[in-house]
């Protein structure tokens, strides 16, 4: 019922604002007809007119201009107090009614300076005006009682305003709250959902492409050399059957929470450099491998990270440079992986922007914490190098020494 009222007022503030002043009115004019709280007389019909104009003022400026209909009201319930005393009642601060009602409006809407400012000066001048109420008598009941009304009034209207400023931050605060949260969640699926990308694409492109290698080859071979088709054909059966392991493994991870559990391959890292390297000798790409400085064990991140990457840069040589050789060196120093795949194939340079394999490596080194740049050489083929941290740093935040190392070599 209450809550019904509330907003239905809340939609209707021009009818509130008319009853407000109908009731300022209605009390002033009430106020004319008592001496010591009993009805002596009918209401005054000159009186009853003036305080119209109030109520008026009040109902017509207070939201355009809260600070003049302060003082208007202010000035009209002197008016109206000096006109009782002369027609022979004792005014009350009822007779500043509208004027306590713009004051508490004022305090609502603006700021605690100015309410301190237009609170003391209502007081002030009405207590002044009250003065000739009692004819110069001062502190009588009804001096002390508008004196209170005031401050009241002003106390209520800047407490209320405070509040509701309060609330209004705990709103936006827990709205920006919730909007951060949305947010990150919104980011972290979206880099979810980009890692899963990356590792689904390294997969299907690297056993795609040796699958047709393999296939193109056993074709070739079905008909001159079948012993050796047939080599090569299971040689293929085991490709497919690695892609199919490797992606189960990887869609695994987009199980529900409560679903069976799935085996999950171990993550690959350079430790499967030889397999991945004789996987890729099977379709005729001859690789070398050279290594400089001490081997040193990877953070599993970064571990995964040149794993891919090779297997990348492989498979790329493998569908842009047939017929290429292809090297993969390895440089340990302290702080830094250096992993450079070069071929000397001589397929000409691509315009365009670069496909999602160097976009997805760029990615993993940036992860990774390292960086990574790709582009044809002088002499022809094509190179990829990639500098990873052996230890565990926030994605592209180097020290000092790493650029010590990379100015050296």
């Amino acid at each position: 019922m209450f809550t019904d009222w509330w907003q239905w007022t809340r939609r209707h503030p021009r009818a509130v604002d008319v009853a407000i002043a109908v009731v300022l009115w209605v009390s002033v004019v009430f106020s004319s007809t008592l001496t010591d709280a009993r009805i002596v007389r009918a209401p005054m019909p000159a009186f009853s007119l003036a305080a119209v104009v109030p109520s008026a003022v009040l109902l017509l400026g207070q939201r355009r201009f809260p600070r003049t209909v302060v003082a208007v009201t202010t000035v009209c319930g002197g008016v109206l107090g000096v006109m009782g005393g002369r027609i022979g009642f004792d005014p009350s601060p009822g007779v500043a009614g509208a004027a306590l009602v713009a004051l508490y409006l004022l305090a609502l809407r603006t700021d605690l300076r100015t309410t301190t400012v237009y609170t003391a000066g209502v007081a002030v001048a009405l207590v002044i005006v009250s003065v000739g109420w009692g004819k110069g008598a001062l502190l009588r009941p009804d001096q002390i009682g508008t004196l209170s009304c005031v401050l009241l009034a002003g106390a209520v209207g800047e407490s209320v305003r405070t509040r509701r400023d309060h609330l209004a931050a705990v709103e936006a605060r827990a709205e920006l709250a919730e909007r951060t949260r949305e947010e990150e969640a919104r980011q972290r699926v979206g880099e979810e959902r980009t890692r899963i990308a990356r590792e689904l694409h390294d997969i299907v492109a690297h056993h795609i492409a040796l699958a047709h290698a393999q296939a193109a080859t056993a074709a070739y071979l079905l008909r001159s050399k079948p012993d050796q088709a047939q080599k090569m054909l299971d040689q293929l059966a085991g490709t497919t059957s690695s892609a199919l392991r490797e992606l189960k493994a990887t869609v695994g991870l987009l199980r529900r929470e409560g679903d069976p559990e799935t085996p999950l391959e171990p993550t690959p890292g350079l430790a499967r450099l030889p397999e991945l390297i004789a996987s890729f000798e099977h379709t005729g790409l001859v690789v070398s491998v050279s290594v400089e400085g001490e081997a040193r064990p990877l953070p599993p991140g970064a571990d995964l990270t040149a794993y891919r990457i090779v297997q990348e840069a492989l498979t790329n040589v493998t569908k842009h440079s047939g017929g290429a050789t292809a090297s993969v060196r390895l440089g340990y120093s302290r702080r830094l992986l250096t992993l450079t795949v070069s071929d000397d194939g001589h397929a000409p340079p691509t315009a365009g922007t670069p496909g999602y394999g160097l976009i997805g490596m760029r990615e993993r080194a940036l992860s990774a914490g390292g960086r990574l740049a790709a582009g044809h050489r002088a002499d022809g083929g094509f190179e990829v190098t990639t500098e990873l941290p052996l230890e565990t740093t926030e994605p592209g935040q180097h020290d000092g020494d790493d650029e010590e190392e990379r100015t050296a070599r």
